[in-house]
């Protein structure tokens, strides 16, 4: 999934567009927790310093004195093509001929073996097995003279998802692919006159001065939430938007838009006091629990989340049902979001780490479990055990997602079908697997009446099947292509 932020703040202030950005991407720390990095630029030379672990190990309070810059971004990375290694962090860097080139990126493009072709030419192998490191490339080293120029020569010929936050030494560019798979919201900070943020509730400069006003870009809205931006609007599918110092952005088209938001999003990754298509997302899933409740009922003594991403759900369902609202598992809040651990055996090792029942709550009860989604079916089968050894009599699981039957090729790691228990199994025989008493899933119109928004607005490709940007069918190979074609110089030998 991965989290990207971009910050342009002004020159005569007190605050740093790296601090900023750093800032923001904490709140994004949900969207990938393998490595961080934070580009910056002081409007003559850009700095890139990047690392393995999480945000607050990487970017701490020793590292970011030195990465200074009112032109900044920063990115958090859950790894879908290339090892997790020093190499695949983000943001990349290319010093091409005719520009020094920084970019972030969320999601996945599809045609990775074509632009590869396209960039060799008798060129050096990459240094990085990520299609991020291609597409870095390929802008680097385009004859044109500006960067959006370069933009518009080579989108065209980029396929799949990508949310990007690019960096040159003067401005913070924000991309969004023509489909809009991947989120990401312009939004505006306010300065008052010595420079310093004004806060969304304090008096100060709205972008009538756009000399005194700085400017942000985000995967979500909660990024511009932490640093005291205001939300402007969401970039569009297809468009590229330009921030600089002292200048309202700008905005080109390089495509038409086609969107198909990920619905995942809405449904699960996404934090839920984020916003999406003009929905609050707690309000939304909350919505989806309700729906629920309504196609599957069950005769439970009480309802539960699987925590955290559950809660909005389990809440739903259990005012729809009527039946009381318990917490009945703990989570352990030192611990990273199960479901993009990148192997399956630490995804395992996660969840006996992350969850402890209530013994208490549990003990002797039938209980109605809401979680948002079955990916693999390992770690719910997990928990359904744990609650039966803290003495649940019964556990009834609701799904507030429809059953995952097609893998993810624009940003998620679901890239093998095999993988998703779904594609190979019925229902009664995932209910089997699980160990629950009952099992049921909200369907696809469930979920887009609780949201209140049309089918075509969303990509609901695992579900039905249905992929918006055709997928090639050497892309059954794609998460590690580049380190088993051996194009990349620095990481031959690198597996998964």
């Amino acid at each position: 999934m991965c989290g990207v932020f971009g910050a342009v703040v002004p020159g005569s202030g007190t605050i740093d567009g790296g601090q900023v950005a750093a800032l923001g991407l904490f709140a994004l720390q949900h969207r990938g927790q393998e490595s961080a990095g934070l580009a910056v630029s002081d409007g003559e030379q850009l700095m890139v310093y990047k690392d393995l672990g999480l945000i607050s190990s990487v970017l701490d309070e020793r590292r970011l004195p030195s990465l200074r810059g009112r032109l900044a971004i920063a990115h958090c990375r859950y790894s879908t093509t290339g090892s997790t290694v020093w190499e695949n962090a983000q943001p990349t860097f290319r010093l091409g001929p005719r520009r020094a080139i920084a970019i972030g990126h969320n999601g996945n493009l599809v045609n990775t073996r074509e632009l590869l072709g396209q960039l060799r030419g008798g060129r050096a192998r990459l240094p990085a097995s990520t299609d991020t490191e291609l597409l870095t490339a390929l802008l680097a080293d385009e004859p044109a003279a500006d960067t959006v120029d370069a933009l518009i020569r080579v989108l065209p010929r980029v396929r799949g998802a990508y949310s990007l936050v690019i960096l040159d030494d003067r401005r913070v560019i924000g991309v969004r692919d023509p489909h809009g798979f991947r989120p990401l919201v312009l939004g505006r900070l306010p300065v008052d006159a010595d420079g310093s943020p004004s806060g969304a509730d304090a008096p100060g400069l709205w972008g009538d001065d756009a000399a005194n006003t700085g400017w942000l870009l985000s995967s979500e809205t909660a990024g511009l939430d932490i640093v005291g931006g205001e939300y402007v609007r969401d970039v569009e599918p297809g468009e590229i938007v330009i921030l600089e110092e002292g200048r309202e952005p700008r905005s080109v088209r390089f495509a038409p838009a086609q969107p198909a938001l990920c619905v995942f999003e809405l449904i699960y990754f996404a934090r839920p006091d984020s916003y999406m298509e003009g929905r609050n997302l707690y309000e939304a899933r909350r919505r989806m629990g309700m729906e629920l409740a309504g196609e599957h009922p069950a005769d439970g003594d009480l309802v539960m989340p699987v925590p955290d991403t559950g809660a909005p759900a389990a809440a739903g369902f259990a005012e729809a049902s009527g039946s009381p609202y318990r917490e009945g598992l703990v989570r352990n809040r030192y611990t990273g979001r199960t479901f993009i651990q990148p192997s399956q055996t630490m995804r395992q090792r996660g969840v006996t780490i992350k969850l402890n029942p209530l013994r208490e709550v549990v003990r002797g009860r039938r209980l109605t479990v809401v979680d948002d989604s079955i990916v693999r079916g390992n770690t719910t089968k997990q928990i359904v055990a744990l609650l039966r050894r803290a003495g649940a009599e019964e556990v009834h699981l609701r799904i507030s997602a429809p059953p995952i039957y097609h893998p993810c090729f624009y940003g998620i790691d679901t890239q093998i079908e095999k993988e998703l228990i779904a594609a190979t199994h019925t229902v009664e025989e995932i209910r089997t697997f699980v160990g629950a008493d009952s099992l049921g899933y909200l369907s696809i119109g469930g979920v887009l009446r609780a949201l209140d928004l049309p089918y075509d607005r969303f990509c609901f490709a695992c579900f039905d099947g249905n992929y918006p940007e055709p997928v090639p069918y050497d892309a059954s190979r794609r998460k590690f292509m580049l380190e088993e074609d051996g194009e990349v110089l620095s990481l031959v030998g690198v597996s998964g």
